[in-house]
């Protein structure tokens, strides 16, 4: 009989525990504490007390923190190791998030817009969502004076798929350029903004020198999965509307890569 398909999102590690044994794992968050009024995509709010008992189920069960830099090796079975990443780089991350990650004995990487630090997410104004603040440079240095890495998600959070390839190289590019001008460390990870990516805009991510990018696609990490194409389960709350919001967000990602007349 073949197993049971996984849930389309994390809440707790029980459904997923045997298959966290046979890989790696890659868990992603956005945003962490109380969701403001107005806000759209309420599951990419996860509660601190959410966060901290996912952190310490892992703990318990045996995980212990890889970075990206350990792929593929880390995927070897049995080995319980556990990707830990955020993207955007929200400044709730740091207010809700950094005392439990150090807690429960796990490092994480944030995948920064570089061109908005500081700033808000102004790229869901568009879809109506609530304006939050990213991290400043203090905060980033903060993050990473905890022992935790950044990567790019690009300059300005765009649809790479639907930019002319100068457009997307630059984009790629400099945003790696820029942070570790900014911050003074090595970026050498990227994660493609809406799960966005065709075969072009891979190649420009591996072009622009580049060891891994992260999707949004559910699965777990084998040696041989393309390190371009990193899948990963984005951590939630349970709720019994879990597969209408599965439904929308698939269909925002879907909506935003074949957008009308595009």
């Amino acid at each position: 009989m073949p197993p049971a398909p996984l849930p389309a999102c994390y809440t707790r590690l029980a459904p997923f525990r045997a298959a966290f044994d046979s890989g790696l794992p890659i868990l992603t968050y956005h945003k962490l504490g109380p969701r403001p009024r107005g806000a759209r995509l309420k599951g990419l709010f996860v509660s601190a007390r959410l966060l901290d008992r996912q952190l310490a189920e892992l703990r318990q069960a045996g995980f212990r923190s890889a970075s990206l830099d350990d792929f593929p090796a880390a995927c070897r079975p049995g080995s319980r190791r556990i990707v830990v990443t955020f993207d955007d780089g929200f400044r709730n991350v740091l207010d809700h998030g950094l005392d439990l990650l150090d807690r429960h004995g796990f490092t994480a990487v944030q995948f920064l817009v570089a061109d908005r630090i500081g700033a808000v997410n102004d790229w869901d104004a568009a879809e109506g969502e609530v304006q939050e603040p990213l991290m400043d440079d203090a905060g980033v240095r903060r993050w990473l004076a905890a022992g935790h890495a950044i990567g790019s998600h690009t300059l300005t959070h765009p649809r790479l798929t639907i930019l002319p390839p100068a457009g997307a190289r630059e984009e790629i590019t400099a945003s790696r350029r820029r942070l570790e001008d900014r911050f003074g460390v090595a970026v050498r990870h990227f994660c493609y903004p809406y799960g966005d990516f065709n075969e072009t805009v891979r190649d420009l991510v591996q072009e622009a020198g580049y060891a891994t990018a992260c999707t949004v696609e559910n699965g777990l990490n084998q040696a041989l999965t393309d390190p371009f194409a990193l899948h990963r389960f984005t951590a939630r709350y349970a709720s019994r509307n879990l597969k209408q919001w599965v439904g929308r967000f698939r269909a925002l990602i879907l909506r935003r890569r074949h957008p009308a007349g595009g």
